[in-house]
């Protein structure tokens, strides 16, 4: 049964006379496997007709133990596990894993995996804001802007398809540098250049025409789900969460990193230009034109860069026993061959220094972050994921008290909830 009914909790029917009746009071289960949710979850909702009262999120239906595989698998190896926490832009779990790594062992990355790590991010942000555009068009009935939306994230899967040898699951990065570099650079720059200047363009158009002044979707939209700023800062909320309720702030431009902090290349390269969209009145509607034009700022990055790649190898030099020697070496020199089995032998590897790290990263969803403690072993002897969804899905039992049991699946997507991040 979808429903039941079901007493009341005390502090529901224990107000004051123009209360509600509790005679009316509802239990609503709404998920785990309700075709609007994306994800599995579980809300328990307590109504005064379709009024909700009450939200009682449920979570961890994964039984992962992500965090805890971190313990008992090396630097390199743990980038797998990280790659499953975002489905929607695996690579920007694989940015911030190996960031903070690099961070805690004081490796410099070279100019070119900068670059490269920096399309790939801006890649994984439109992959992941095409996906929450495109479902909440979807949820509120708008078939055609899920097309739209879809259309352009199977491209950006063939570019990673190229560049990374996986399609889905990239496990790209690498500490140091990168697990490959590109195959042939004219058809990477050829084929992000098509997505940013002909097909992208046309589908941000196409939903805007679509979406933006569609009296359904504005209606749905508008007032719903609302938060100040105040109170996004009080729930820690990040990303397009926290900016469409005018809290200005966004890792790149705060805390720099990649291609995002002058000076880049090390011969003074100034940072990428871009700018931070935000809006104040914090509903389901300004997350989505937060979102939409993040898409334009992502697009404006990567043309500052595609045709700027620099030469020179992805990986740092493999003198610093980290890294993987390149494999003419290893075909060719008795110290690459030794190098190679060094690094590759689960009984050897690279051990890193005593201490404790955190990193982060401005995802698609906001700041996601690692915290590392090493005992000095080839794996962490802690291993703590800052995961932004879940810290954003936080305040949606806020969000929903007195909305309407069909506005769940508004605010819902509006917060873009992944179930990887959100188990714990």
């Amino acid at each position: 049964m979808p429903y039941t009914l079901a007493p009341a909790e005390p502090e529901l029917t224990s107000s004051q006379t123009d209360g509600p009746d509790p005679e009316n009071l509802w239990t609503l289960n709404f998920g785990p496997q309700h075709p609007a949710t994306h994800t599995t979850l579980r809300l328990v909702l307590e109504l005064d007709g379709e009024r909700i009262l009450k939200c009682t999120p449920h979570i961890g239906y994964l039984h992962s133990g992500f965090e805890k595989l971190g313990e008992h698998l090396n630097y390199n190896q743990y980038v797998t596990i990280v790659d499953r926490m975002d489905y929607s832009a695996p690579i920007y779990n694989e940015l911030a894993w190996h960031g903070a790594v690099e961070k805690l062992m004081g490796i410099e990355l070279t100019p070119r995996c900068k670059v490269l790590r920096t399309i790939a991010g801006e890649l994984g942000r439109i992959q992941s804001h095409l996906l929450c555009i495109a479902a909440a068009g979807l949820d509120l009935g708008a078939m055609t802007a899920f097309l739209y939306g879809f259309n352009e994230r199977e491209t950006i899967y063939d570019i990673v398809e190229y560049m990374s040898g996986q399609r889905f699951h990239t496990a790209w990065t690498r500490v140091g540098g990168l697990n490959m570099d590109l195959p042939d650079e004219e058809v990477f720059v050829r084929m992000v250049k098509r997505l940013i200047n002909e097909q992208l363009p046309r589908a941000i158009d196409d939903v805007e025409k679509l979406l933006n002044r569609n009296r359904i979707f504005v209606d749905r939209t508008k007032g719903i789900g609302v938060i100040s700023r105040e109170e996004a800062i009080a729930w820690s909320l990040t990303g397009p969460m926290a900016r469409s309720a005018g809290v200005a702030r966004d890792i790149r431009k705060d805390e720099p990193y990649l291609c995002f902090a002058d000076n880049w290349d090390g011969q003074g390269a100034p940072a990428v230009d871009f700018k931070v969209p935000v809006m104040k009145t914090g509903d389901v509607y300004a997350r989505y034109l937060v979102r939409l034009e993040e898409l334009k700022q992502s697009i404006h990055i990567i043309r500052q860069l595609i045709d700027n790649i620099p030469k020179g190898p992805v990986n740092v030099s493999p003198e610093g026993k980290e890294v993987l020697p390149p494999k003419d070496q290893v075909y060719s020199s008795i110290e690459g061959l030794i190098q190679h089995f060094e690094l590759i032998m689960t009984n050897r590897g690279f051990k890193a220094p005593k201490g404790e790290v955190y990193g982060c990263i401005e995802s698609a969803n906001g700041e996601l972050g690692y915290y590392i403690v090493s005992d000095g072993d080839n794996v962490p002897w802690r291993a703590r994921t800052r995961p932004c969804i879940f810290i954003n899905y936080s305040v949606f039992p806020k969000l929903m008290e007195g909305h309407m049991v069909s506005d769940v699946v508004a605010v819902l997507g509006s917060i873009n909830v992944i179930a990887a991040e959100l188990d714990r």
